[in-house]
């Protein structure tokens, strides 16, 4: 599915989508698609023997997913294909395409289209995978719904139900980053103890996150060869507690967080309280991590191949709650609820 990158027409930067019309836009966005895919009422998508489809959806919307101040266009577009290949992974999917849904109001530049596409493009090669194709209509707001298509092994299939008491709760990599990176674009007077490559290390967690496809082949090797089934999970998008919470509630069981062993990024001590730090990491979001419940032994094995902030975080219990914990004594037992981090509809 690899196609060559198309090159942005800077010339035109003043057009606006209104002067050119759907089929004119239509006609510029075909461009970041391979031929054979477009041109037909859908995209054709062929699986694997044996495999099953997997489908995920996603809307953004200007001013509560993207913004100008915090995301160019290639930045926005990058984070939205990346959340989508995040779902994939969650569900131990590789990904085959994706189609966008773009709602335009009539005074967006053509050119701004274009980056966005150029960021979505971006991100996509690195996992061979295209834009299949997608629809334009006119919004008075932008919105972006993009559908992602993947495939995967009836006996590779993640699902937050399968937790069972006495897993081991990993997470691929570090939380917090993408919230850090936010705070220090809409607030540059933060952090002035980090030095600038420290600054757009996490300007980069948040603008450009890595959905962790790559972990897959890794933890299929893993229990392949121990004979075991599947690991509960899904991705930190909505934070690692939401996470957790909802992988406990689709099991059934609880679970135990060792505060301490939450990995953060070492940045946050020079500029981060302790509380700050775990808050970030608990409820800042769109990290795209995974967050697997395994076997302890396999758990540890995962931990030592990744490496790069992965780390076993605590366990799974029976019961129905789920207990921030301090080996140490030093804070008292927190139980930890959805109500604490992000939530549309909330108040």
């Amino acid at each position: 599915m690899q196609h060559e990158k198309p090159i942005v027409n800077s010339e035109l930067s003043s057009q606006q989508v209104k002067d050119i019309g759907e089929q004119g836009l239509l006609k510029k966005l075909q461009r970041f698609c391979p031929p054979e895919m477009i041109g037909d009422d859908a995209a054709v998508l062929v699986t694997a023997p044996g495999q099953s489809l997997v489908v995920t959806t996603d809307v953004l919307i200007d001013g509560v997913h993207f913004s100008n101040v915090t995301t160019s266009p290639e930045d926005a577009g990058w984070r939205a294909a990346a959340a989508n290949l995040s779902d994939l992974a969650a569900m131990g999917a590789s990904p085959l395409g994706i189609t966008v849904g773009l709602g335009l109001p009539g005074e967006v530049r053509v050119s701004w289209v274009e980056r966005l596409y150029q960021g979505m493009t971006e991100c996509l090669q690195k996992y061979n995978t295209s834009i299949v194709g997608g629809d334009v209509v006119r919004s008075p707001v932008t919105t972006l719904a993009i559908t992602a298509f993947g495939q995967v092994y009836p006996d590779q299939i993640i699902r937050r139900s399968a937790a069972v008491v006495g897993d081991a709760i990993v997470v691929t990599g570090v939380h917090g980053a993408s919230k850090a990176g936010l705070e220090l674009l809409l607030h540059p007077e933060l952090g002035q103890d980090l030095n600038d490559e420290e600054k757009m290390a996490l300007i980069c967690a948040h603008q450009r996150p890595q959905p962790r496809l790559d972990v897959l082949p890794i933890l299929w090797k893993i229990l392949t060869s121990d004979s075991q089934l599947p690991p509960a999970g899904m991705d930190s998008s909505d934070g690692l507690a939401d996470a957790i919470i909802q992988i406990c509630r689709a099991s059934g069981v609880g679970a135990v967080l060792e505060r301490r062993e939450i990995p953060i990024p070492k940045t946050f001590n020079h500029w981060l309280t302790q509380e700050q730090a775990l808050e970030y990491a608990l409820y800042g979001g769109e990290d795209f991590e995974l967050v697997l419940c395994l076997p302890q032994k396999s758990a540890s094995v995962l931990v030592q191949h990744l490496g790069q902030g992965a780390a076993i975080v605590g366990s799974i219990t029976s019961g129905s709650t789920v207990v921030l914990h301090d080996q140490q004594k030093k804070f008292p037992d927190q139980v930890l609820s959805l109500s604490q981090g992000f939530q549309h509809f909330g108040q």
